[in-house]
């Protein structure tokens, strides 16, 4: 009797102890792959959650940002996945701890350029790298490492159109490559806040359009023109009314697919999804996701103000733009959304968002706007630190759990566990544009010091 019992107590530990290592309640039993460090050197290798991938999948590139942030950084780099080698693409020069610095580089799908976040060249203790001094600056490897200011910049009054008046950041290539996209925060705008102590300087989506030079008067490091024309293409107030659509900060944004989206009438539409952060009736600010429609042509002034904007009023987004609101989650029992990402036939968005329990899970819906299904069933949450990531035939999404990697498989509607728990949270998921690779970040000590470096997992 005593032996049965201790036969049924074993089984008992064995069901608990699997119930617990199982993050997914409809995982399959996992199948690990084991994670390969790729890189060594003693300093960090930061993804930062971009377009990684060289367009044959031969290279990595990265920034090397550390304790000062992207203002303190001075190189962009890539590394070979195959052999390791590590090689410098851009170097700032007369670099401190104020700046320029540059990071969060981005590879073109077709072409060896690189884009990435340059502070302003007078940058320095009295005048900083921030949110609003900043530029996208391309590197074309195939040019001789030819540099490539993307956004003009004009801070003197009168303004210009198709020049900012501020910072970009997290700069994302169409599938095109003739278009980049992210966000922006304005400097006329952040020294009206500084005098007056009220709100104007908010987060903001701007697109940038290859083909159109934009000259500005007076240039040197504060302004300069380029042959991209820029605009602002999402509307954001101070204070957004209880309720409404209106939003105060957009950000999260990443091109809806390849070539845009179909609509309703079998038209296709250029198009970014983003996080807009509205104000419910209860005055709590929460994320939901939107998209902006962005004409073919964004140097036609629209019904809000002019194209670059006034001393008062950040630059309008031009005619044909159209934001709208996706998730409506003020009414669910835990509000909010977290992440967005557009499949690349932009056929649907998949985000991050609370279920019933407050666990964050894997959703889905469609482009167009309908029905919203809940993928996953995760007994703890979806982790912020891997964002997502559409494999290349929009077939499964990856994303990170209990210090795991996951992925979501549309074919059998399961979610797999893929990699072991690792000690540390993986960070800035990307998937290579064949399929067959996915890297991430995670921190690794060395020399009693601890670096961001890059990890790589093997598909097949």
């Amino acid at each position: 009797m005593n032996f049965l019992i201790k036969i049924i107590n074993i089984g008992i530990i064995m069901i608990l102890f699997l119930s617990l290592t199982n993050c997914n309640s409809n995982s399959k039993k996992p199948d690990l792959i084991p994670a390969k460090q790729l890189t060594f050197s003693p300093k960090n290798h930061s993804l930062d959650n971009n377009d990684n991938f060289s367009f044959d999948d031969k290279w990595i590139v990265y920034d090397t940002r550390g304790e000062n942030g992207i203002g303190g950084n001075s190189t962009i780099e890539k590394v070979c996945i195959e052999s390791g080698i590590e090689k410098i693409i851009y170097q700032t020069e007369n670099q401190t701890k104020y700046g320029p610095g540059v990071g969060a580089a981005s590879f073109n799908h077709h072409e060896n350029k690189v884009i990435f976040i340059h502070g302003l060249d007078n940058c320095n203790k009295d005048n900083p790298y921030k949110q609003w001094r900043r530029f996208g600056m391309i590197i074309d490897e195939d040019n001789s490492g030819k540099k490539i200011i993307m956004d003009s910049r004009n801070i003197r009054f009168p303004f210009t159109p198709g020049a900012l008046r501020g910072g970009s950041h997290r700069h994302e290539w169409s599938y095109d490559g003739k278009w980049v996209g992210f966000t922006y925060n304005d400097e006329i705008l952040q020294q009206l806040e500084e005098k007056t102590g009220k709100i104007y300087n908010l987060r903001t989506i701007a697109v940038s359009k290859f083909g159109e030079r934009v000259n500005v008067k007076q240039e040197d490091a504060e302004n300069f023109g380029s042959d991209c024309f820029t605009a602002v293409v999402v509307k954001v107030v101070a204070d957004p009314k209880p309720n409404s659509d209106e939003i105060c900060h957009a950000a999260g944004d990443t091109w809806i697919g390849k070539k845009g989206y179909q609509k309703a009438d079998g038209q296709w539409q250029r198009g970014r999804a983003f996080l807009g952060k509205i104000k419910t009736s209860d005055n709590k600010l929460i994320e939901e996701v939107y998209i902006v429609d962005i004409p073919e042509e964004i140097n036609i002034v629209g019904k809000d103000g002019p194209l670059e904007g006034t001393l008062e009023k950040m630059p309008a987004p031009p005619a044909g733009c159209k934001q709208k609101r996706m998730t409506f989650t003020e009414k669910n029992p835990h509000q909010g959304v977290r992440f967005v990402r557009a499949s690349h036939d932009g056929s649907k968005l998949a985000f991050l968002a609370y279920d019933k329990n407050n666990i964050v899970q894997l959703y889905m819906m469609p482009t167009i706007g309908g029905k919203v299904s809940q993928l996953t069933n995760h007994t703890q949450s979806i982790q912020n630190s891997g964002n997502l990531r559409w494999h290349p035939n929009d077939k499964q999404i990856v994303y990170i759990c209990n210090k795991s990697i996951y992925i979501y498989d549309f074919k059998n509607n399961q979610s797999k566990q893929i990699s072991k728990k690792f000690e540390d949270t993986p960070d800035s998921l990307v998937w290579s544009h064949d399929g067959n690779t996915i890297i991430f970040n995670m921190h690794v000590i060395s020399d009693k010091q601890k670096y961001k470096q890059i990890f790589v997992l093997k598909l097949s």
